[in-house]
């Protein structure tokens, strides 16, 4: 694909620096992305001013998607619009837009960048999955696009066999393809972390995750559950290990500072990182993916026993995605304990229509952390879905 200078809307040379840095710095952030490849700045920048039909520069440029924009600036207001198109039709596969107080530009910017990388990374694996959809033979990257697609519809048990059974696919295809196998056991351990599986899961997925890690997969966007398992459901020293070395706090990585919320929950310090996981959120709104980090802070909520602020956070993330059974679930004890038990079981009964095999004894079954701090709020949970309805069986 090819980022084109942004718009300068207004034509003020001051504003030229800003508008070319977002450019820049997305064109920067684009060419991370698994299986992508972006044209340089500099012949993208050959484009700058120029009214060009853009299937034109499909064909120049031998490019499948133009991303194109444009940046206004008001006294105290900054508007951003893009347009994602396919250059082979020209059609427009997505759009977007929003307003920011202007403050410290080059933070700005850094946030603009990040904001519209984390949304072009779904909506690219969206508009790969549907175009390798129709290909008859498919490659492991084909694979690896649908497998992603199907991920990010939801944490559903359909879904998950679905991605499932793309990287596996994948992994036959091509045996040494290490994003694969880390894909495989990003799936097992969701299942068992999102109560889709008993703790076998997790195991199993704990080892292609480890072996992954081995070989040098952490670029891998899967790779960071490996980083959850080791926050989640090891000692102290593996919480801090996985902290730092999977889910560092990266622009780039909007869920970082969810999950940093997430392990010092464990330690009662609220206070402390309620920034951080604003900042987290701000990173990954406009991410596809975003429900699955708001069910986190919900969940770190609800360890905490910040019940009512719990409910806010999952019903936001539910709003954002309701294929997501156990934030019905984590929603329905927070609700339970504020003594809203009428709702708290409709919210049961909404997990258990996604996934009927919830119950008190799986869920008791995954391999949490031993640690006594966690296992008492983890006893509070569970506590809670008693109240709301979960069956025991």
């Amino acid at each position: 694909m090819v980022v084109l200078p942004f718009a300068n809307i207004g034509g003020d040379p001051e504003q030229d620096y800003f508008v070319d840095g977002v450019t820049e710095s997305l064109t920067t952030d684009l060419s991370r992305i698994r299986g992508l490849f972006v044209i340089g700045r500099h012949t993208a920048f050959s484009y700058k001013g120029k009214s060009i039909d853009l299937k034109q520069i499909g064909r120049e440029l031998h490019v499948l998607y133009v991303l194109e924009g444009s940046v206004q600036r008001s006294a105290n207001q900054l508007r951003v619009n893009v347009q994602f198109v396919d250059a082979e039709s020209g059609a427009h596969l997505w759009a977007d837009r929003f307003d920011k107080p202007i403050c410290d530009l080059f933070e700005m910017q850094d946030e603009i960048v990040s904001r519209l990388a984390n949304a072009l990374n779904d909506q690219l694996i969206a508009a790969e999955a549907r175009r390798s959809e129709h290909s008859l033979h498919p490659s492991a990257l084909d694979l690896y696009f649908q497998c992603m697609a199907r991920w990010n519809k939801g944490v559903t048990p359909a879904h998950m066999a679905q991605a499932r059974s793309f990287f596996e696919r994948a992994l036959e295809l091509d045996p040494d393809n290490v994003e694969a196998l880390v894909g495989i056991g990003a799936v097992d351990v969701t299942r068992a972390g999102f109560f889709l599986a008993d703790g076998r899961a997790f195991c199993r997925g704990r080892g292609g995750l480890e072996q992954g890690d081995i070989l040098g997969a952490a670029a891998c966007p899967c790779s960071r559950i490996f980083g959850f398992c080791l926050i989640v459901y090891q000692t102290r020293d593996g919480r801090h290990r996985g902290m730092r070395a999977r889910v560092g706090i990266k622009p780039e990585f909007g869920g970082g500072p969810c999950f940093h919320w997430l392990r010092q929950s464990l330690y009662r310090t609220r206070q402390r990182n309620r920034g951080t996981c604003t900042q987290g959120n701000a990173l990954v709104s406009r991410d596809e993916g975003t429900y699955r980090w708001m069910t986190w802070v919900g969940f770190s909520k609800l360890l905490l026993g910040a019940d009512a602020e719990a409910v806010v956070w999952f019903r936001r993330g539910l709003n954002s995605n309701p294929n997501n059974p156990i934030a019905h679930l984590d929603l329905a004890a927070a609700l339970a304990h504020l003594g809203k038990l009428d709702e708290a079981r409709a919210s049961t009964n909404k997990a258990l229509a996604l996934n009927p095999t919830l119950t008190i004894r799986r869920l008791r079954s995954i391999p949490f952390s031993d640690d006594p701090t966690f296992r008492e709020q983890g006893r509070r949970v569970i506590q809670g879905m008693r109240l709301a309805g979960v069956p025991e069986e």
